[in-house]
């Protein structure tokens, strides 16, 4: 109920644009009770952190749907994807408030509403937490590790509601200017309009280690309220994840070992101890060996998916700045050009499709890195801690010799390539020799005895391919900003074209030089009004300039032609022939 009635009072405030016939017979309404929207996933450059740290006060809410926690009811199989909906539009309603109270544009009143609705929220966790820190997957303190980080978010939305209203407050008492938060062409896109005008400087500042390696701040591009969201929302959900895990693996390691001990006991009460301790010895190893395994790879999937959330931004930004100049052949040919149904549809699934892809990436992850740790220690670890290092160093450089000799094989048929079957350079300052045969007989004899050669040379070939087919694959399996699948094959990898419609969502949406023309059209539309509108608006002003539009257009025009010349071939010609003779007909 407080939630209906909070979205009741923004919905009164909120005038609608557009009347119907029915608001001529509710004249006291006066277009009121509008469509009340938490927060605008295309075009929000402002307020971006508060909606994030929103989001992430509904962090422990995601993941109790990411688990399926949802589903208390008994229902069919078929039937469960329809109740996890249900579940998301519960959790959507009962925090639907905060995101509107955070966008709307009465402060005083939705700043008032929102700080009462979050203390709220913030008390019955607390009171929670309280009753009973404990729970049944962690067990002690499970409430603490798992709430903190959405009540630390509470808070901030507590500070930022107290902002919101003094500086409403402020505002209505005439002691600051209110700053108009709903722009139209944001500052940071005029900035970078700007800059296209601009001439480089012939010599660049030196960059740094870190802006060349790692990342350069742009004072000309802002991330979408949406990707920071959808950064922090990730961040708290993986560390929600993690900690489930860790408890997860508290308890297989117990059940080990009471198993382990149960192998012990059996191997103790039988005569054939001398039998089953070797065994049991080995299961031990392999237990401790995974164990340790296990923990160290949680830290580096840990730090690889962390770093893929802030990756992912740095190649927001880099697709963004392509698509604005026109570039698409990053893209595959298939994915250039999107239906709009398509884009559309992707900005709506890209957040929870990011964060679903971050947490299944970091278990995948996880596993396979584990499972590369187990293979290392038994390939180098262990066979040194038993006493087997000269063995394990002797079939280490046979491996290595086998290796070589392949390589250099491979290697040598280029270089025979090279030297004997392709014919001289035609220029010496040619970079290398024309793909022209020469000593035809003999390179065919070469292939011919290499023949059979490269089949048993294919099949290793063939192995690897598949070996870094799979790392790269579960490697970037949570990077939903770059396909995994072989070229050709792009459009089965869903998460990428939900990648590629959203890029193109915001493309044509938050293009700078469109939004700039725009903008003028409508600046102009505007002084063209107030100018009619005045009372003296028939009196020409004395410093204006008595040059025609005409003069003007072809001034411009010139001027475009003269900076880019190739623009004159694509002129229409026939425009051109038409007005020499109509100009000829007035002079006859």
């Amino acid at each position: 109920m407080p939630k209906c009635a909070i979205i009741l009072v923004l919905s009164f405030l909120e005038r609608r644009v557009n009347r119907r016939p029915i608001d001529e017979n509710l004249h006291l309404l006066d277009g009121r009770f509008g469509i009340v929207i938490p927060l605008d996933f295309v075009g929000t450059f402002t307020n971006r952190w508060s909606f994030g740290f929103a989001f992430g006060a509904t962090a422990n809410k995601v993941m109790f749907l990411f688990s399926e926690g949802y589903l208390s009811w008994r229902v069919p199989k078929w039937a469960q994807a329809i109740v996890l909906l249900v579940g998301g539009i519960e959790v959507g309603l009962s925090y639907f408030p905060l995101f509107a109270c955070l966008s709307t544009d009465f402060q005083v009143v939705g700043s008032a509403l929102g700080f009462s609705y979050t203390f709220i929220w913030f008390v019955v966790a607390v009171a929670c937490i309280v009753q009973c820190p404990h729970g049944q997957v962690v067990g002690e303190y499970e409430k603490i590790l798992f709430y903190w980080p959405s009540l630390l978010c509470l808070v901030f939305l507590l500070g930022q509601f107290v902002h919101m209203f003094v500086k409403g407050m402020r505002a209505h008492l005439h002691q600051e200017v209110p700053k108009e938060d709903k722009r139209f062409l944001e500052a940071h896109l005029a900035q970078h309009v700007k800059q296209l005008f601009q001439k480089l400087p012939q010599q660049q500042a030196q960059k740094s280690w870190f802006q060349r390696k790692v990342y350069e701040w742009d004072p000309c591009f802002r991330f979408p309220g949406r990707m920071i969201c959808t950064s922090v929302l990730s961040l708290i959900c993986l560390y929600i994840f993690i900690i489930i895990e860790f408890y997860i693996y508290k308890h297989v390691s117990h059940e080990l070992e009471i198993l382990e001990g149960s192998f012990e006991e059996l191997g103790a009460s039988i005569n054939t101890s001398e039998v089953l301790k070797p065994a049991v010895l080995k299961m031990k190893e392999l237990i401790n060996v995974t164990q340790g395994a296990w923990i160290f790879t949680i830290f580096s999937a840990l730090l690889t998916c962390v770093s893929y959330v802030f990756h992912i931004l740095a190649c927001y930004r880099k697709h963004m700045k392509r698509l604005w100049a026109g570039k698409k052949d990053f893209l595959p040919l298939m994915s250039r050009h999107p239906s709009s149904s398509q884009s559309v549809a992707a900005i709506a699934r890209y957040s929870g499709w990011q964060i679903a892809y971050i947490l299944w990436g970091y278990l995948i992850i996880h596993v396979v890195q584990c499972l590369f740790g187990v293979l290392i220690v038994y390939s180098f670890v262990l066979p040194i801690k038993h006493g087997h290092g000269l063995e394990m160093a002797k079939g280490l450089g046979i491996g290595a010799l086998t290796i070589g000799i392949v390589i250099g094989f491979m290697i040598l048929q280029i270089q025979i390539a090279a030297s004997f079957f392709l014919q001289p350079k035609i220029r010496p300052e040619d970079k290398q020799k024309p793909l022209a045969l020469n000593n035809r007989k003999a390179f065919h004899n070469f292939n011919y005895f290499l023949f059979f050669y490269n089949v048993l040379l294919g099949l290793g070939a063939c192995l690897f391919r598949l070996l870094c087919s799979f790392i790269l694959g579960t490697w970037l399996i949570a990077r939903i900003d770059r396909t995994i699948m072989q070229k050709g094959y792009e459009a089965a990898d869903i998460g990428f074209k939900t990648w590629i419609g959203m890029i193109f969502m915001d493309h044509h949406h938050t293009n700078p030089t469109l939004l700039s023309f725009c903008h003028i059209l409508l600046t102009r539309n505007t002084e063209k009004k107030l100018h009619r509108s005045t009372k003296y608006s028939y009196f020409k002003n004395a410093s204006e300039s008595k040059v025609s539009n005409t003069t003007k257009t072809r001034w411009l025009l010139l001027y475009t032609l003269l900076n880019n010349s190739q623009l004159a071939a694509l002129r229409k010609h026939k425009l051109q022939s038409s007005s020499r003779n109509a100009s000829q007909n007035c002079r006859t």
